[in-house]
């Protein structure tokens, strides 16, 4: 039983882990990156960074934040 439940939380985790499609705030962007509001915009800005401006907020993909932070 116990076994059971370490694998189930282990396949959970991986799952987590690999969801890329999950998207963060700026906010949340800031907190993930240790980089400054201004810097993520100006990224944005120049095309270097990919976000979502369709809630009339900034929104990011994770994956695209890992892609534009791994160069």
């Amino acid at each position: 039983m116990e076994t059971n439940i370490v694998q189930m939380l282990q396949d959970i985790k991986n799952l987590l882990k690999n969801n890329n499609t999950r998207w963060l705030s700026l906010k949340d962007t800031v907190k993930h990156t240790n980089l400054s509001d201004a810097t993520l915009r100006r990224a944005v800005k120049s095309g270097a960074l990919k976000a979502s401006h369709r809630t009339g907020k900034l929104l990011f993909k994770a994956s695209d934040i890992e892609r534009w932070l791994n160069g």
